[in-house]
């Protein structure tokens, strides 16, 4: 499986949680950054071992800012590499007040069959603390004309534990989301990123964190009110309705081989990681050209089996244990589950025929059951 992520790091305003690379810049600026990605992908169209694709996730940032044309530039270029299999997902962020009729109609020309909605509450108190753009209406009609307008294929983010948050309040998040046409959920705890204005504003005493026995709660009536609705839990922070797994996320999961292009953007080829510096000038300086732009690791046999056991924990299937020991070896095998002995004893853990998964107690101790199973 194969996968190209391309980062597009425009932003109107940034939200006060975001530690993502993104930039505030003029039409010009977008126009010259178009033009060195596209070069990128074409300097770089030998990384991966096929030209076959399976997953093109566009993120940010905020994708939805690109014109038509720029959107129309970047799939010639991509398509004239690389070639898309007939299943192939194609997802682009968007922020739901840039979704428009004309929106639309500029993707309906594109490969373009996933669209993934910033949405990250329906109150409108917490949004405009966020330093989201949009409001819950907007949100709500974006979604509705998305799903008029033939999009099948709607995800869509909404975070807990904001500060000041109630309970009911995100129940009436999550009971607003099942109410709309989306396929996949992604839902997060708020997180505080050094850097942020929000950990600033923690740090000077603004705000306080949400309580953590209520963030429980609020993540219990989430499990909760999906299954009942009929979706699949199938990865720690990720929801579906059957059949509409993000492939490109679960592509990352399984050790998919992918391409990242634009600052800041990681890849992958199975034995390295390497990835661009977040820096968008010296990016558009040199068109594209990332070779003085990347840092490289090479994966060892140690972080080979740290990413193995965290990425595959955080999903309903677990740990393949099969494929634990063809990589491992048996002793590898044996020692993961020595490591695995306690919490499977306090019930975090549990072994179904060669899988080893968390149990509906170990989603809430995740972090540290995925600890306790690393060897660093």
């Amino acid at each position: 499986m194969n996968g190209i992520y391309l980062h597009i790091p425009f932003c109107k305003k940034r939200c006060i949680y975001c530690d993502f690379y993104s930039t505030v810049k003029g039409e010009e600026t977008i126009t010259q950054y178009v033009k060195a990605l596209c070069n990128e992908l074409s300097l770089r169209k030998d990384f991966l071992p096929s030209l076959n694709i399976d997953s093109v996730y566009i993120g940010g940032g905020t994708p939805s800012l690109l014109s038509p044309k720029q959107l129309e530039t970047i799939f010639k270029t991509l398509t004239s590499i690389y070639f898309l299999n007939d299943n192939a997902e194609v997802t682009l962020e968007a922020n739901p007040d840039d979704i428009s009729g004309d929106f639309i109609r500029s993707i309906a020309s594109t490969p373009v069959n996933r669209v993934s909605l910033g949405v990250q509450s329906f109150d409108d108190r917490m949004l405009n603390f966020l330093n989201r753009r949009h409001s819950s209406l907007q949100a709500i009609k974006a979604i509705i004309l998305l799903a008029e307008k033939g999009l099948e294929n709607i995800s869509m983010d909404l975070i807990y534990s904001l500060p000041g948050q109630t309970l009911s309040q995100w129940e009436q998040d999550i009971d607003k989301a099942l109410s709309l046409p989306i396929k996949h959920l992604s839902s997060y705890t708020l997180t505080y990123e050094e850097g942020t204005p929000l950990m600033r504003m923690l740090r000077n005493g603004n705000i306080s964190e949400a309580d953590e026995e209520l963030s429980l709660t609020m993540y219990t009536l989430l499990m909760d009110k999906v299954a009942n609705a009929g979706w699949e839990h199938y990865e720690i922070s990720n929801f579906a309705t059957p059949g509409y797994r993000a492939k490109h996320n679960s592509g990352y999961w399984k050790g998919m081989f992918y391409l990242g292009c634009g600052p800041s953007a990681h890849s992958y080829d199975g034995t390295s990681r390497t990835w661009n510096a977040k820096d968008i000038d010296r990016y558009i300086t040199q068109n594209g050209d990332t070779r003085s732009l990347q840092e490289k690791e090479i994966i060892t046999q140690t972080m080979r089996w740290d990413e193995t056991v965290m990425v595959a924990l955080r999903t309903k299937e677990g740990i393949d244990l099969t494929y634990f020991s063809n990589m491992f070896g048996n002793q590898g095998k044996d020692k993961l589950l020595h490591y695995a002995s306690r919490d499977i004893q306090d019930g975090n853990l549990k072994i179904e025929g060669q899988r080893l998964h968390l149990t509906r107690k170990g989603l809430f101790v995740s972090d540290s059951v995925i600890v306790n199973l690393m060897r660093e």
